[in-house]
């Protein structure tokens, strides 16, 4: 690959993909920092917005799913802002709970 090959596809790559790839000595390395990242926000979207109580087994089943479809997503997130919209989506699932734990202390009537 050229040296000009390189700059353009750094210069298409997504905010946090790219600080990822600057800030990382290795490429391989960089590549598992962004998939671990991708799958800890989806399972921390997960926990906050649809998880319920379960039996172990199936939640097993779940976070594997989850696992395999966020290999998917680090593919995209390399061009499209996937982990930024994760952390837009659980800032929002955050401040939902945080909202609803407040309400629910405030009026104990439920």
């Amino acid at each position: 690959m050229k040296v000009e090959d390189s700059e353009l596809v750094a210069t298409k790559m997504s905010g946090i993909a790219k600080l990822i790839y600057e800030m990382m000595p290795n490429f391989d390395a960089a590549g598992y920092v962004l998939f671990a990242l991708v799958f800890l926000l989806a399972a921390l979207v997960y926990k906050l917005g649809f998880a319920r109580k379960i039996k172990p087994l199936q939640n097993l089943v779940i976070y594997t799913f989850l696992f395999i479809g966020c290999l998917v997503l680090t593919f995209l997130a390399f061009f499209l802002p996937i982990v930024e919209g994760l952390i837009v989506a659980a800032l929002i699932l955050i401040i939902y709970r945080v909202r609803r734990l407040n309400e629910h202390q405030k009026d104990p009537v439920a």
